[in-house]
C-alpha cells in the first residue's frame, strides 16, 4: 500500500478520471482491509487470553483447529457488515470526525455482539459476565483510541493521493450563496475554479469544461440546456454534480417497466403494501418497548431535573401532523421556559436562542428530549422512521410556496429520518422535503434498519441540534431563491 500511495502522490493531476477512480477504489479497500485485520486481531488477543478457557473445557486440540479461527471469523463478518452500515468503510469520504464516529459505532455494537455471543457460549455466564466482562471493556477502550488515530491518519492519505478537485460551477438565475456554500465546507474535496451564468451558451459552457477542471457542478439551470450539457459531459467521461430537483426524487421511485421495445418509467402514488406495514409496526412496537425500559432511569432523572430548575411542566406538548396531515399531539421533555412561546408565534430555535434553559441545551444536546416520543410511537401516531412531524400552521406556510410539501405526507411520521441522518438542524426546508422524498420513494424494511442504525451515528454531532442562524431561512421565512417555481423551465 505505502508504494501504491507514493506513486499516486505524484501522478494524480493529469490522469484519466476512470483510472484515477480505480485508483481511490483500490486504495479505499486496502485501506478496509488494514483496520478490519487490525481491529480483529485485537479480539484474537483477548480472546485466547481472556475467554477461551472460560468457554471450552472439553478437547481444545479440536477447537484449536477449527473454532478459534470461526470466532475470529465471525467478529471480522460482523464488523464488515456493521462498518457497510454506519458507512465507516468510506474513510476519506466524510470528515475525519464523521469517519471516527461510523468507526465507533461499529466496534461498539460490533464487541457487544460478540461479547454477548462468548457469554451465552460460556460454561458458567453468571461468572463471565460479574468478572471477566473487564476485558472486553479494555480492547473497546483500546479500538476506539486506534479508530481516533486512523481516522486522522486515513484522511491525511486521501488528502496526499487525491487533492481537492478543482471544479466549474455553472448556474442559472438563481444565487449561488447557498451551494458554493456547501462545497466550501469541504475544501478537502472541492474547489470551485470557476462559476459561469448558462446565459454564456451551451458552446461556451462546453469548451470551458473540457479545459482544466474535474467535474462540473450543474445548479439549477433549464432543463433543456441540463439535458443536453449531461449528454456532453457523459459522452467526454467528465465528472457531473447535480442537484436533483424534486421531479428527479420521484422518478428515482419509478418502476421499470418492459412491455414494449422500449424502456418505460411508472411513476404512481406511493403507499405501503400491507406486509411492509405489517413488518415496520411490529419493528416500532418492539423497539419502543425495548428502549422504554432501557432509557426509563435517564427518562426519571431529566424528569426531576427539569421540575427542580424552574418548578414547570415536565413535558411539552403540540400539536403536529403525521399521515394525511392527522393531527396528533407531540410528547417532548420540555426544553424551554414555560412562556418561550408566549406571543403565538411558531418559530425555530436559534443558535444562542435565551429561551432554551441550562437543562434544556444538555438535553436537547444529546436527544433526550425526544425520549417522550416513544409513546407516540406505541400509540401509533409516529414511527421510528419517516419525515419529521410539523405544525400545522407551519405546513401551511410552507404549502403556500412548495404545494409538494404534501408529499411528504403520504407516510406515517417518524422520530428520525433521511433529512435528520443527511441533514442538519439548519437545513433549508426546500432540501429537507427533497430528503424526505427520497425516502419514501427508496422505502423499504432493510432502509428502516439501516436509517436506525445510521441515526445513532449523528446523536453526537453538535451541527445537527445547533439551530438556526439568525440570516438563515427558517420555517417562517421560506426564501424563493432555494425553490423551484412551478411554472419554469428549470423545474
Amino acid at each position: 500500500m505505502l508504494s501504491l500511495i507514493s506513486l499516486l502522490s505524484t501522478r494524480t493531476r493529469g490522469v484519466n478520471v476512470k483510472k484515477i477512480s480505480v485508483v481511490v477504489k483500490v486504495l479505499a479497500t486496502q485501506l478496509n482491509l488494514v483496520s478490519l485485520v487490525f481491529y480483529s486481531a485485537i479480539y484474537g488477543f483477548i480472546w485466547y487470553r481472556s475467554y477461551y478457557d472460560m468457554v471450552f473445557t472439553g478437547d481444545r486440540i479440536v477447537f484449536w483447529q477449527k473454532g478459534n479461527w470461526l470466532m475470529i471469523g465471525i467478529y471480522a463478518l460482523l464488523f464488515y457488515i456493521f462498518s457497510k452500515v454506519f458507512e465507516g468503510n468510506k474513510a476519506g469520504y466524510y470528515k475525519a470526525m464523521d469517519t471516527f464516529l461510523a468507526e465507533a459505532w461499529t466496534l461498539l455494537c460490533v464487541n457487544a455482539l460478540t461479547f454477548l455471543e462468548i457469554a451465552l457460549m460460556a460454561v458458567w455466564p453468571v461468572r463471565l459476565w460479574s468478572g471477566k466482562i473487564m476485558p472486553m471493556v479494555y480492547a473497546t477502550l483500546i479500538d476506539l483510541a486506534v479508530a481516533a488515530v486512523w481516522a486522522w491518519v486515513s484522511q491525511r492519505i486521501y488528502r496526499r493521493v487525491f487533492p481537492p478537485r478543482k471544479l466549474l460551477l455553472i448556474h442559472g438565475s438563481r444565487p449561488t450563496e447557498g451551494i458554493i456554500e456547501k462545497l466550501e465546507s469541504r475544501k478537502d474535496r472541492y474547489v470551485i475554479g470557476k462559476c459561469i451564468d448558462v446565459k454564456e451558451g451551451v458552446k461556451y459552457l462546453k469548451q470551458e469544461a473540457s479545459a482544466a477542471y474535474e467535474g462540473v457542478v450543474l445548479w439549477d439551470i433549464p432543463d433543456k440546456t441540463r439535458n443536453v450539457l449531461l449528454k456532453y459531459f457523459y459522452s467526454r467521461s467528465i465528472r457531473v454534480y447535480l442537484m436533483p430537483k424534486i421531479a428527479d426524487v420521484l422518478i428515482k421511485g419509478a418502476d421499470s417497466l418492459h412491455l414494449f421495445d422500449t424502456p418505460i418509467f411508472m411513476v404512481r402514488e406511493y403507499s405501503l403494501t400491507f406486509g411492509q406495514r405489517l413488518y415496520k409496526r411490529g419493528i416500532d412496537i418492539i423497539c419502543a418497548l425495548i428502549l422504554l425500559l432501557v432509557t426509563s432511569p435517564v427518562m426519571l432523572i431529566t424528569a426531576a431535573a427539569i421540575r427542580l430548575y424552574d418548578g414547570g411542566p415536565i413535558l411539552y406538548r403540540q400539536v403536529r401532523c403525521t399521515i394525511r396531515a392527522k393531527e396528533f399531539e407531540i410528547l417532548k421533555f420540555r426544553s424551554m421556559r414555560v412562556d418561550a412561546e408566549k406571543d403565538g408565534v411558531a418559530r425555530l430555535a436559534a443558535k444562542q436562542d435565551d429561551r432554551i434553559t441550562p437543562v434544556g441545551h444538555f438535553i436537547r444536546k444529546v436527544r433526550i428530549d425526544e425520549l417522550p416520543q416513544l409513546i407516540n410511537i406505541l400509540r401509533g401516531d409516529m414511527s421510528f422512521i419517516g419525515p419529521r412531524p410539523e405544525r400545522p400552521e407551519l405546513i401551511r406556510e410552507y404549502m403556500d410556496e412548495m404545494p409538494e410539501f404534501a408529499f411528504r405526507m403520504k407516510v406515517k411520521a417518524g422520530l428520525a429520518g433521511y433529512a435528520q441522518v443527511y441533514g442538519q438542524y439548519n437545513t433549508t426546508p426546500y432540501d429537507k422535503l427533497k430528503l424526505d422524498l427520497s425516502y419514501i420513494e427508496e422505502y423499504s424494511v432493510g432502509l428502516d434498519l439501516k436509517l436506525m442504525l445510521l441515526t445513532l451515528k449523528i446523536l453526537l454531532k453538535p451541527e445537527s441540534t445547533e439551530g438556526i442562524e439568525e440570516n438563515q431561512v427558517n420555517a417562517l421565512r421560506l426564501s424563493l431563491d432555494e425553490y423551484e417555481p412551478k411554472n419554469d423551465d428549470s423545474g
